[in-house]
């Protein structure tokens, strides 16, 4: 059991980041950045593309080491992970839905929803129960048989989702999930995703540039230039309790 050290982030937070750093090919891609995000909270980090949105999500999700500060996550410290740790935390705790769905073409979409299970050790019926259980909740269980050639580009993005969702994880981090969506179907799988967070009290990380989407979070955090601006309250169900859980560096 780790025992965290007197400057361990509070109990309350799923998440917390201190004075995160980070540069690609020496030019900044964070500078200083420090958030905390509570269980069941669903946060917006907003900003335009290159703001670096996708590397704080990656830090805070473990796949990537930032050069300098600090990543906890459920009061256990991330950053002094080794790479199987963060690796197996990921697995285990952690989902990701990004912009391009990321299928696997040869399998059918229960069975791309149920992969991640089937990795973790799940038996097959299991596992294949949950998937056709995510694919239904998300309203796209007539197409649970078909390949990704075969479906429209939103229900493959809803095909990812179930994947993530299938896991049962603490976190979700979705990284610009609706971008290649028109807005009609973009508008659809965001509410499907939020609706399904809330009621499994699923905390979320999603990085969007579009005001629209930010929305529907709880509070969002804006960047600009790898820098935070101040939190600001979401159009979700923020609390100032909620807003008050982000730190300053």
């Amino acid at each position: 059991m780790v025992v965290p050290p007197d400057n361990a982030p509070p109990d309350n937070d799923v998440l917390w980041a201190r004075s995160l750093h980070h540069a690609h090919e020496g030019s900044p891609a964070l500078v200083d950045v420090s958030l905390a995000v509570r269980e069941g909270e669903i946060l917006a980090v907003t900003g335009p593309r290159g703001s670096g949105k996708t590397t704080l999500l990656n830090c805070l999700s473990g796949q990537l080491l930032p050069d300098d500060g600090e990543v906890w996550f459920n009061s256990v410290p991330v950053h002094t992970m080794g790479a199987l740790t963060r690796e197996r935390l990921r697995r285990d705790r952690f989902a990701w839905i990004s912009s391009s769905p990321d299928l696997v073409p040869e399998l059918s979409a229960w069975e791309n929803a149920a992969l991640p299970l089937l990795l973790r050790g799940e038996g097959h019926k299991a596992a294949k129960a949950t998937a056709l259980e995510w694919l239904e909740r998300l309203d796209i269980g007539a197409v649970a048989r078909k390949r990704p050639a075969a479906l429209l580009q939103a229900q493959r993005q809803r095909v990812a989702i179930a994947r993530a969702l299938a896991t049962g994880p603490s976190v979700l981090f979705a990284d610009e999930p609706t971008a290649p969506l028109h807005r009609s179907d973009a508008a659809q799988v965001l509410r499907t995703l939020t609706t399904a967070a809330r009621s499994h009290s699923l905390t979320v990380v999603l990085a969007t540039h579009d005001p629209e989407v930010a929305a529907l979070a709880d509070r969002a955090v804006p960047l600009l230039d790898g820098r935070r601006a101040a939190a600001t309250a979401a159009g979700g169900t923020g609390t100032e309790g909620r807003a008050a859980c982000s730190l300053s560096a």
